[in-house]
């Protein structure tokens, strides 16, 4: 029997301005990811982006980098996360992406990883200090032995030749960072010589476009250059402050998008 993969189903499906929404997991409470996820896609959410939480996230700004070290300290494990996503298996219907670093995969062990992932019903990866000759050379073949997305980024300081490997070799979509910092910084007006460059580029990827999208509006623009785009520290400073999760959730989904479109 073949399993499509949830990413395929949604890229196939024609619909645009994707929304997937960035959560980490164990934040704000050990146990807030059944709640967060089925209240994004109950929300309209087309996609959730699950942050493996790690002490030094690189990539990174300080809410979520904060949001890491609640979630360890609350006592989120690699382990923990994947049986809590498990659970929500029969329920979720929307793609589930792991993001996360290097480190925290290799201490689990990479087949043992992508084995766990699989069984937890997880569509796709995205580890960004993951170089793309140390995949291809000793990665790549677990990810696809477990029918896992693996997704690359890029940025305005890629070059063609990069672009074109890092779009070879993804094969869920190609996350284009929007400027060249860390997540949660406010956005400027959209780099379009950059997101021109990618939507000429003839790649084979569909394109996701995160970093500094916060609102409706960043949320439209870059919408106007892919498939849809990413949403992280936003949505986390709104769980921080609310008392409701599922509340937060629906009221930041339905500020980006309108839920009836």
């Amino acid at each position: 029997m073949v399993i499509v993969n949830k990413l395929d189903t949604v890229f196939k499906s024609g619909k645009k301005n994707l929304l997937n929404i960035y959560c980490t997991a164990g934040f704000p409470f050990l146990n807030s990811l059944e709640e967060i996820i089925i209240s994004l896609q109950e929300s309209g959410a087309d996609m959730v982006e699950v942050g493996m939480p790690y002490s030094d996230p690189i990539a990174d700004g300080p809410v979520i980098q904060k949001s890491n070290m609640q979630a360890l300290n609350n006592g989120m494990t690699l382990s923990i996360m994947f049986t809590q996503i498990e659970a929500l298996k029969e329920r979720v219907h929307i793609p589930v992406i792991l993001m996360g670093y290097l480190n925290p995969v290799l201490q689990y062990g990479i087949e043992g990883f992508c084995a766990s992932a699989q069984k937890a019903g997880v569509s796709g990866v995205i580890i960004p200090d993951l170089p793309m000759f140390e995949f291809r050379k000793h990665y790549k073949k677990w990810f696809d032995k477990h029918g896992l997305k693996f997704i690359f980024l890029v940025s305005p300081v890629t070059d063609k030749k990069r672009m074109l490997l890092a779009d070879k070799l993804s094969n869920g979509f190609l996350y284009a960072v929007s400027s060249s910092s860390v997540t949660g910084q406010p956005g400027g007006k959209p780099d379009i010589e950059y997101f021109d460059k990618l939507r000429n580029a003839n790649l084979k990827n569909p394109v996701m476009i995160g970093f500094g999208i916060h609102d409706k509006e960043t949320f439209d623009n870059a919408c106007l250059y892919a498939s849809g785009a990413i949403i992280g520290s936003a949505f986390i400073r709104a769980l921080d402050t609310s008392n409701n999760l599922s509340n937060a959730t629906r009221q930041f989904v339905h500020s980006i998008i309108d839920r009836n479109s």
